[in-house]
């Protein structure tokens, strides 16, 4: 916490605010309290305007060339797991992937549109280095992401967040919902987005009524899509915790993985 120093006197208490880089704080001063990030994404400023995320309050350099940002600390709190099927939820996704605005800054700031093909070279060249490639469930699941990767070429791309756990999204207590943590936001297909919330929070029974509101079809050709990115997802989660030697959630994925393939086996004529 020593970057806080060059900005906060002694009359200020700090506070780690969680995550894993420590670069996440909170800072409180009598009534005023403050979330504070370093070298969180420019692009913040234009969802602050947009009012995804909390206010904006200001943006600070370091002379080391560390960017701070604070912004407006809310009460408020985590959505639960059922709640990630509320229509706001589904409203501030829609926003997001309509938004020109957002689109118009994400290309400003340099970023292009995402290449399934890469991100699939990527993740297998990652397994292969891994050795990963090995174990059954993910030669399997890698066979599978380069049979559905047809589905995922010439389609629209938008802004997505790129993470939409139910832990991101914070409801303040007058009811405003916010969506939090865009380090990870880039531009894809929106079914990137949509299409995990749908495999991972709303029942499939509801799936065809939830993609009515969005404008979208339940179709084969989006099935292929969403399971693509759900794939993606998911081999890239046993890579990461594979990597870091967490055996246990590494084992949680590889079996997340062996159901995923049971469905789409089901579903899908492969």
């Amino acid at each position: 916490m020593n970057w806080v120093n060059h900005i906060f006197d002694e009359e200020w208490s700090i506070h780690s605010a969680g995550g894993l880089t420590g670069d996440a704080l909170f800072a409180k001063r009598n009534d005023k309290q403050l979330f504070l990030k370093r070298n969180t994404t420019p692009f913040l400023a234009v969802l602050s305007v947009e009012e995804i995320v909390p206010k904006l309050v200001w943006t600070k350099r370091l002379q080391n060339g560390d960017v701070i940002t604070a912004q407006e600390w809310i009460d408020g709190r985590k959505l639960t797991r059922e709640e990630m099927r509320n229509e706001d939820v589904l409203r501030i996704v829609r926003k997001i992937h309509q938004s020109p605005e957002l689109l118009h800054m994400l290309v400003r700031m340099g970023k292009k549109e995402n290449d399934t093909t890469i991100e699939f070279n990527e993740l297998y060249n990652s397994c292969l280095q891994e050795l990963l490639h090995r174990h059954p469930t993910i030669y399997q699941a890698l066979h599978l992401l380069k049979q559905l990767l047809p589905a995922t070429k010439m389609q629209n791309q938008v802004v997505c967040h790129s993470d939409l756990n139910h832990n991101n999204f914070i409801r303040r207590e007058n009811g405003e919902l916010y969506l939090v943590d865009w380090d990870q936001a880039c531009i894809a297909d929106p079914v990137k987005d949509y299409g995990t919330l749908l495999y991972h929070y709303i029942p499939e029974s509801e799936w065809s009524q939830w993609l009515s509101a969005y404008d979208e079809t339940l179709n084969d050709s989006f099935l292929r899509r969403m399971y693509w990115y759900v794939l993606y997802e998911t081999v890239s989660f046993i890579v990461w915790h594979h990597r870091r030697g967490e055996q246990k959630q590494k084992v949680n994925h590889l079996n997340d993985l062996a159901r995923l393939k049971h469905k789409i086996s089901s579903q899908l004529s492969i």
